[in-house]
């Protein structure tokens, strides 16, 4: 009897957890499809008495939540792509050096670039944009995305590169290939598990990145979506219904492209921290 409450113990745990991560999800989905402030006020965490679709629709059209959320996607997912096309470069290179003392010495730069806070570069950052006479274009943030997420890409790719077989590679040269054909055709297609885990985390960060755009862009056209919700405001006050809806449009990209891609982020994780 006492084994058996002690081995139900973590899954009575596991489900209030599982309950504490949905609740607030569940009452965001309820509020955006209640009529008003009122209701929500009045009956926060239930049903909607009248279930309201149209909200979903003047959040995308009349607070231009649609632009907003075009603007994120595509932001995030170029610069995502631009960081594991050099990521994967760079982590090929150092893991592939015959030198390696030179491979050690850029690694350690690499991860001496993680050490800087984002905040402590926040104006030289702003300094380089505006000399390079990009700021408030979406170049404004895809190149410091790029950038300031290389180091973690290097990180990972470079660790999963070095638990590949090498002597798949050295089949491989044996067949005529050279490094470009290696890279393109050998190492890439067994790297797929981790480039996916590297891409949704950088997706993350910069689908949910608040402080770059919000001051290196003031065309409201170009903004991002965790910008525009800060905007989201009616000429008197927050619509709370409307802003759940736009809540709830910002979360389902993250959710579907992790429902899609779970396995292989799973696969990323775990398979390269085993040799060979």
């Amino acid at each position: 009897m006492v084994k058996n409450i002690k081995g139900s113990i973590p899954h009575v745990l596991l489900m209030l957890y599982l309950l504490a991560i949905l609740f607030p999800f569940l009452f965001v989905i309820f509020s955006s499809f209640k009529q008003d402030n009122n209701e929500i006020a009045l009956n926060p965490f239930g049903l909607p008495s009248t279930w309201v679709f149209n909200n979903y629709v003047e959040a995308w059209v009349n607070a231009k939540i649609g632009t907003y959320f075009w603007n994120s996607m595509y932001i995030s997912v170029l610069s995502s792509v631009g960081t594991i096309v050099l990521g994967a470069m760079f982590a090929f290179a150092i893991t592939r050096m015959r030198h390696r003392k030179w491979s050690m010495l850029l690694y350690s730069l690499i991860l001496a670039g993680m050490l800087i806070p984002n905040n402590a570069l926040m104006l030289p950052i702003y300094l380089l944009v505006r000399k390079l006479g990009i700021l408030d274009t979406h170049l404004a943030l895809i190149i410091p995305y790029v950038a300031n997420a290389i180091p973690f890409t290097i990180i990972i790719l470079a660790a999963f590169m070095r638990s590949l077989p090498g002597e798949i590679e050295e089949a491989a040269v044996m067949d005529g290939l050279r490094a470009p054909g290696i890279f393109a055709r050998i190492v890439i297609p067994l790297t797929v598990p981790a480039i996916v885990t590297v891409f949704i985390v950088n997706f993350l960060g910069n689908w949910n990145e608040f402080l770059l755009a919000n001051y290196f862009l003031s065309t409201d056209k170009l903004r991002t979506l965790p910008v525009g919700m800060v905007q989201f405001r009616d000429q008197y006050q927050m619509n709370y219904a409307q802003m759940s809806a736009g809540i709830v449009y910002s979360v389902v990209p993250v959710v579907v492209i992790y429902a899609i891609l779970q396995e292989k982020i799973i696969e990323g994780v775990t398979a390269g921290s085993v040799k060979g």
